[in-house]
């Protein structure tokens, strides 16, 4: 997995000298503005109503009352760290969900960049085809309904998990390594559907391949230090990350 990791993060570097070379970059900026504005307006607006959520249960369970009625120092660390934990996992929770808006909203582009970025790999001239991006659109659509319901069920494990003091406190790392998995997972689909995978296969590929996912996936998470530039970089990548497998 580690070695798949490490392909999936070399072909964001080839992907930055890729859009440079077929100066992709209109495809970058204009959806990555509306992207930006979405996350933002979206993480702040989770924000402010999970502060007004998790401070009414705090209230409703009487935990600051009973933690000073009790005075131990230890477990009031114990219980802010919980806090934390929790807090840290929801806005994992509501991340999965905005990003399965996105890939099924921006599915057109994704998958018109997906094709537009295999072209120019052999040599192509690239040409629009409506039928075919409609049904691109349709199972990236389908996909990011299957992987969002399973992610479901797992993100409620983990909210419950988080409620235990220490064993919950590792929750946000396997949250954020599920999100990359299933980002990942989202990327690399459009092009295993160009080489023939259908749904069924794709899943099992990438089942044995999660290498590859996580490392597009946790590169797209580090990326959004610059917004924008992040859900375009992804595809790309994803996309060169399936031709080096294939000739490998």
């Amino acid at each position: 997995m580690l070695k798949e990791i490490v392909i999936a993060v070399q072909s964001w570097g080839e992907a930055h000298r890729f859009i440079q070379q077929h100066r992709l970059f209109r495809w970058i900026i204009i959806p990555g503005i509306i992207y930006t504005f979405l996350f933002v307006a979206g993480m702040f607006l989770f924000w402010q109503s999970s502060d007004t959520v998790w401070s009414w249960v705090s209230r409703q369970l009487n935990i600051e009352a009973w933690l000073q009625k009790e005075r131990n120092q230890w477990l009031s660390f114990l219980f802010v760290m919980t806090g934390v934990m929790l807090r840290l996992t929801s806005v994992l929770f509501y991340f999965s969900f905005f990003k399965y808006l996105i890939l099924i909203i921006g599915s057109p582009v994704f998958a018109y960049l997906s094709e537009k970025t295999e072209a120019n790999i052999d040599g192509k001239e690239h040409s629009f085809n409506w039928s075919e991006l409609k049904k691109d659109c349709i199972r990236s659509s389908k996909l990011a309904l299957r992987n969002c319901g399973w992610q479901t069920v797992y993100l409620i494990a983990l909210l419950l998990l988080s409620l235990i003091p220490v064993a919950g406190w590792i929750t946000p790392l396997i949250a954020l390594l599920m999100e990359c998995y299933y980002f990942g997972f989202a990327m690399l689909d459009y092009s295993l559907a160009r080489n023939g995978f259908n749904p069924s296969q794709s899943i099992q590929f990438v089942g044995r391949h999660k290498g590859l996912a996580i490392g597009n996936g946790l590169l797209f998470y580090l990326l959004h230090i610059i917004v924008l530039l992040a859900p375009a970089y992804a595809i790309i990548a994803g996309t060169l990350t399936i031709q080096k497998v294939k000739s490998a």
